[in-house]
């Protein structure tokens, strides 16, 4: 019986699969999903309580007032901004913009899923380049680069290893690459350090750099599913063509605008993930659990093996604490943890310690 054929590359795609959101008993602590502990702002709750009187009403059809907003904050061109339903639309638009079949689509080893997925939706060929320690490689990437490249997509900070290239290295891989491949840089996690642009002025100087961004991360509207691009006016003009009309609500609009503007809070969320970070990953290291300097909101802890790593897990969850196994990320002997508040980090450091004097779930 003849039926619908789906587009080669659709069946090879791995469904995404998110961080756990329960475990057993009532004083569970989820560290799973890099999401602030200390949530949205109140500024951003009330601007969105308002908000929703409105519901009725479509929104901005470009969501130009958020995109003023965030040119006037980082000091760039709101034409030169598209916004997403998170992050991830923007990449899928990247890859239906300038991928398809016979073309390839560079990420690397432990880079974030969304990037072979959006691949695979395009019809393109996803092709996995080496880390070096877990720390992205330029010379990899450079020597992957051939004739069919179109899109090299890197995170940076990596999602789920915390570890950066600086602007020094992005800068030789943005002027080594050909004038045809599109160079993401995916700055989900940017805001966690200091004195970092995101790739914001590479890509207001080269023709083929986009740089992405996100509220789900720091400004804890993960939600509601706000994320925005930047890149020169040729490459948001063919985005563009693509976005879905209204696709940012008046919701979510009014909370990222409320939430970009409160300082306070953004200050306390960069402090105490600053401090906690260091405090868990000395913690861990005391224990004999080693991580990488993350630069992220998060801690990526290294077990001797997929088995212990395993049995942590599952001891974590037994104790009321989700975290994320990251074996799909070429990291089975690891565990990513977000940096919760205080309390939180005491008791999953606590917790892990007890794993290794020897409790088991």
């Amino acid at each position: 019986m003849n039926k619908p054929v789906p587009q080669p590359g659709i069946m090879e795609i791995d469904l995404y699969v998110g961080g756990a959101s329960g475990a057993p008993g009532s004083n569970v602590v989820k560290l799973s999903s890099n999401e602030n502990p200390f949530g949205p702002s109140e500024a951003a709750i009330k601007a969105a309580s308002v908000a929703a009187h409105q519901m009725h009403r479509y929104p901005e059809i470009d969501g130009y007032s958020l995109r003023e907003a965030l040119a006037r904050h980082h000091g760039l061109e709101a034409d030169n901004i598209i916004l997403g339903v998170g992050s991830d639309e923007i990449l899928q638009m990247v890859c239906n913009a300038y991928a398809g079949p016979g073309d390839e689509v560079i990420y690397t080893q432990h880079g974030f899923a969304m990037y072979r997925i959006c691949a695979l939706g395009a019809g393109a060929t996803p092709v996995e380049v080496p880390e070096a320690e877990r720390v992205t490689d330029v010379d990899a990437i450079l020597a992957a680069v051939n004739d069919n490249t179109r899109i090299v997509f890197i995170a940076n900070p990596n999602n789920p290893t915390g570890t950066m290239v600086g602007i020094p290295e992005l800068t030789r891989l943005a002027d080594n690459l050909p004038g045809h491949v599109m160079l993401v840089l995916d700055g989900a996690y940017a805001e966690f350090v200091d004195g970092y642009d995101g790739g914001a002025e590479l890509a207001r100087t080269r023709a083929n750099v986009l740089m992405t961004r996100t509220f789900s991360k720091l400004y804890g509207l993960g939600g509601l599913r706000v994320g925005w691009g930047y890149a020169q006016r040729e490459v948001i003009d063919v985005l563009n063509r693509l976005r879905a009309p209204f696709n940012i609500s008046n919701i979510a609009l009014e909370a990222a605008k409320a939430a970009l503007a409160d300082t306070a809070h953004i200050e306390k969320s960069l402090s105490e993930n600053a401090r906690l970070r260091v405090w868990l990953s000395e913690a861990l290291a005391t224990n004999g659990v080693q991580s990488d300097a993350s630069m992220g909101n998060f801690i990526l802890a290294r077990f001797h093996d997929k088995e212990e790593a395993t049995a942590c897990n599952e001891y974590l969850a037994s104790q009321g604490l989700i975290v994320r196994p990251v074996a799909s990320y070429n990291l089975p002997h690891c565990l990513r943890i977000t940096v919760g508040d205080e309390m939180s980090c005491r008791r999953v450091a606590h917790a892990i310690g007890a794993f290794k004097a020897g409790a088991r779930a």
